[in-house]
């Protein structure tokens, strides 16, 4: 057979026109035929197109990694101050910040190692074998050897090497979940599709990665490699930006005008003591090198990492696992949840909860797999009877097993009897078999007293499927289910209170619109029907099927969905009245995900699909999106421009996902959430936080902790520069009225590491406040620092300034003594102090116990330092009564000008 030469030029961009033509024009561009290809015409693809697998770029290495942990300018600051304090002799201090960047820049690279190896694991879901004919012989080939123009064949189990167009099919329906987001297998066909059709709605194209749930199929290659829909979206996931959270922006920002207030400070300083004064080069370096120490918080990024580290653990603890430790805080800024319909707001079960047979409608109760429950009519019980033959059909005409899953800690490899008993089958088929369960019915005996003989399967083209079966009597009797209409057509007779009646046209009206209604109401509905006395002639040979399934007893209807989870209402609510917007992104119809919506609360002003942003341009895109609560039918770049958009509009948007199609977008969101359960492993890799129950509610709780995290890291930022800045306003001070040093480098490291570090790392660990999801997101643009703490940094520095200094001054006689008494009080102080920041947000002194011990623990060690041997190391002396005393008395001024502060602040500023 002579085909047109091969060429690659000549294939579309996408896989757009595959679908949209026909298979004749498909072999033509491919120069191919259904024989498949020569060998040798195989082997020159293969040297062209290159082998079928993703291309993934080289991963981060280990020193990239830890060379990434100084990238903050605080970090780059603490180093600074290293080497000055090395410089002018004062190793000791040097020590200490050396110590402390070590200890934050190993921490750091230890939670960050592996969070860049998202590309690898697409390698990891490539098939190893595919069957396929070339020249006219079938023959099995590795599956990266595939090309264009291949001739494939699949069948139920197998993972779909690479993207084809269905040649023939029989039965054929694959999972595409993990793909396009459909919850419901995608029955294929050989037909022309229509060229604007959507991603999940292309029934004559199968898809790379896909799994073949049953039936069999041949279908030719179109796409290999980074060609495929899911090499498209590595492709995307490698030129994914990688995005700072708001919170590391934050503290870079913070250290920048931290190193920019040091050196104008040590300018200051400078300049008035060698144009000005008469003091010694020498004393002017030491006195800007206090400066310097004094106004860098070097605990503060190390009091940060362990504040967020164990908020990482609390969330674990509670199903949500951080993987990049700034997102934990980021989590508590996010505005706007995209999150997933299918196992993320519903359990991922489909169930029966409607029933329609004996002209009747009923109710029947439980959810998912689990087999408690009962049918009810108008609230009340109702005998099986009542709907026992549209049951007994639902469980009869059936092809679910029951198994077990193999669980992770199996070590019989799934030959043990240990694994967890679970349904195996279509999601339809066990919902219809657990309906059954709930009234009473048992597989076993009804097979006992029911055997099957015979069967005509299920395909798209016949949309039904019948099985015969022996009756106790020894008679013959079939049973039909499929799509109601097409079950309905050929029924002339229905089944009422037991009697065999007439179906008359009001009657199969009625019957219409029973469906259609469940239909509208999002229900997957499917229709039943029995002909009682199957001729023995048509048990041994059916004949064609139009022959037995015709003149059928209508017995009803059931109607499924796959319900919420119990909890996603209330945790629904909660992001609401947070200020968060959730939108529903899901690859199910829209009719289906606005069913879904309404049940759990969400405020649907505006369903879209993913056809319809298609046909917008960003200017209209821009404008729908806030109103936009549900998105359906949408494919993997649909989700990454609805993020992108969002965040355009200046949302922190946190975007859930489990699928390959996912990735992409869960990558660049602010916060990507991954499935742990049934997520793909590039979409863990690719994520943020992976939620280890799959349930939207871990969601709302993740960002109550993110908020209560952000909290205690603006408290303890607020106290931690509220002291750094009473430090530098004390040398600064102490310099210009020509005291020299009133306290030393090594003496304001060890109350910035020791008595401050220690309090403020037990505030990490405050409480949520009462009202913590009662207020809304904090603006993108506010920072940890408000234009309150600023005001509260410079007051309280003042005060600290001003309310110790005198304490110098009366002692100024003894240096040592001197600077003793300033080192001291800045302890007490500070001690003193944690209450007043903690008092605005509800928290009493004894309502974090680590807090009490910390506070404990600074003022121990601040007495060791006193009394002990060890007080020579920082040039103090112990205090005498009358000291403690003078510290008291100073210590209450400073108490009564900062509550007038507090006050005074309370009537200009928000509380938080």
């Amino acid at each position: 057979m002579s085909r047109p030469a091969y060429d690659e030029r000549a294939e579309p961009e996408s896989d757009s026109d595959w679908h949209a033509s026909p298979i004749e024009d498909v072999y033509d561009a491919l120069a191919t035929s259904e024989e498949g290809l020569e060998p040798s015409e195989a082997r020159d693809r293969l040297e062209r197109e290159g082998p079928n697998e993703i291309e993934a770029e080289e991963g981060v290495s280990r020193l990239g990694i830890l060379l990434e942990q100084y990238s903050s300018a605080l970090i780059w600051v603490l180093i600074v101050a290293a080497v000055v304090m090395t410089g002018v002799g004062h190793t000791l201090d040097a020590a200490v910040i050396a110590a402390i960047v070590v200890f934050i820049t190993l921490f750091g690279f230890v939670q960050d190692y592996r969070a860049e190896q998202s590309i690898r694991a697409l390698q990891e879901l490539s098939t190893t074998s595919a069957l396929v004919r070339r020249g006219g012989e079938k023959r099995e080939v590795d599956a990266t050897r595939l090309v264009p123009g291949d001739v494939i064949f699949v069948e139920s189990g197998d993972v779909v090497p690479a993207d084809a167009r269905v040649v023939a099919a029989s039965d054929l329906r694959v999972d595409e979940s993990a793909l396009t987001g459909e919850s419901v297998g995608v029955s294929k066909t050989t037909g022309v599709v229509d060229p604007e059709t959507s991603l999940a709605d292309r029934t004559n194209i199968l898809y790379k990665d896909t799994v073949v749930e049953r039936g069999s199929g041949t279908a030719v290659v179109v796409g290999t490699g980074s060609d495929t829909e899911i090499g498209r979206i590595a492709t995307a996931l490698e030129e994914a930006e990688e995005r700072e959270t708001p919170f590391q922006a934050e503290m870079d920002r913070l250290g920048k005008l931290i190193a920019v207030g040091v050196a104008g400070a040590v300018a200051v300083i400078a300049a008035a003591e060698l144009l000005v004064g008469d003091t010694d080069p020498l004393q002017v370096f030491l006195t800007a090198v206090g400066i310097a120490v004094s106004a860098v918080p070097e605990g503060l990024p190390a009091v940060v990492t362990l504040s967020l580290a164990l908020g990482a653990r609390r969330m674990a603890d509670r199903n949500a696992l951080v993987r990049r430790l700034p997102v934990v805080e980021a989590l508590g800024s996010v505005d706007v949840i995209c999150t997933d319909k299918t196992g993320t707001l519903t359990e991922e079960e489909m169930t029966v909860q409607r029933i329609v047979a004996n002209r009747e409608g009923y109710e029947v109760t439980g959810t998912g797999y689990d087999a408690d429950g009962e049918v009810l009519r108008d609230g009340e019980p109702v005998e099986t009877e009542r709907v026992g033959e549209v049951l007994r059909c639902g469980m009869l005409c059936n092809d679910v097993e029951i198994g077990r899953r193999e669980r992770a800690d199996d070590v019989t490899g799934g030959d043990g009897e240990d694994g967890e008993r679970t349904y195996l089958g279509d999601p339809t088929e066990i919902a219809l078999f657990v309906a059954a369960q709930k009234a009473g019915f048992d597989r076993r005996e009804l097979e006992e007293s029911f055997p099957r003989v015979g069967e005509i399967g299920f395909t798209s083209t016949r949309k039904r499927m019948t099985t015969i079966h022996r009756t106790p009597d020894g008679d013959s009797i079939a049973y039909t289910k499929g799509a109601p209409e097409v079950v309905l057509d050929r029924c002339d007779r229905e089944l009422v209170d037991g009697e065999i009646v007439s179906l008359s046209d009001d009657r199969r009206a009625e019957i219409e619109r029973r469906y259609e209604s469940l239909a509208a109401d999002a229900f997957r509905v499917m229709g039943f029907a029995f002909d009682p006395d199957v001729p023995e002639s048509q048990v041994e040979d059916p004949g064609p099927d139009e022959d037995l399934e015709s003149g059928l007893v209508f017995l009803g209807l059931q109607g499924m969905l796959d319900p919420p989870r119990p909890e996603v209402a209330d945790a629904l609510a909660a992001c609401l009245s947070a200020g968060i917007d959730v939108v529903m992104v899901t690859g199910d119809n829209a009719a289906t995900a606005r069913a879904v919506g309404e049940e759990i609360g969400l405020r649907s002003a505006r369903v879209v699909s993913g056809p319809d942003l298609e046909g917008m341009d960003d200017d209209e895109l821009h404008e729908i999106v806030e109103d936009v609560d549900i998105v359906a039918r949408t494919s993997p770049a649909h989700k990454t421009q609805i993020l992108r958009t969002l965040q355009e509009k200046g949302h922190t948007v946190a975007m859930t996902g489990d699928g390959v199609n996912d990735a992409p977008a869960v990558k660049n969101a602010d916060v990507g959430v991954a499935m742990g359960i049934r997520g793909t492993d590039v979409t863990e890799q690719s994520s943020d936080v992976v939620l280890l129950d799959d349930n939207f509610a871990t969601i709302r709780d993740a960002v109550k902790g993110g908020r209560r995290i952000f909290d205690n890291v603006r408290k303890f930022v607020n106290f931690l520069l509220c002291w750094n800045a009473g430090e530098v306003l004390l040398v600064f001070s102490g310099s210009l009225l020509g005291f020299g040093l009133v306290i030393t480098p090594v003496q304001i490291l060890w109350i910035n590491v020791v008595t401050d570090g220690l309090p403020a790392l037990s505030m990490g660990v405050d409480p949520a406040t009462d009202d913590v999801m009662d207020r809304g997101p904090r603006p993108p643009d506010e920072g940890v620092i408000t234009d309150r703490i600023t005001v509260s940094i410079l007051g309280v520095g003042a005060l600290i300034a001003a309310t110790i200094m005198p304490l110098f001054y009366i002692h100024r006689a003894d240096v040592e003594l001197a600077r003793t008494m300033v080192f001291t009080s800045l302890v007490v102080f500070e001690i003193a102090g944690i209450q007043a920041v903690r008092w605005r947000y509800g928290h009493g002194p004894f309502s974090n116990r680590w807090l009490v011990i910390g506070v404990a623990v600074a003022l121990g060690l601040q007495l060791f330092l006193l009394y002990t041997p060890v007080a020579v190391l920082f040039d103090v002396v112990p205090l005498a009564l009358v000291h403690w005393g003078q510290i008291g008395l100073a210590l209450a001024t400073f108490g009564a000008l900062l509550a007038a502060l507090e006050h005074m602040l309370d009537r200009y500023y928000d509380r938080y």
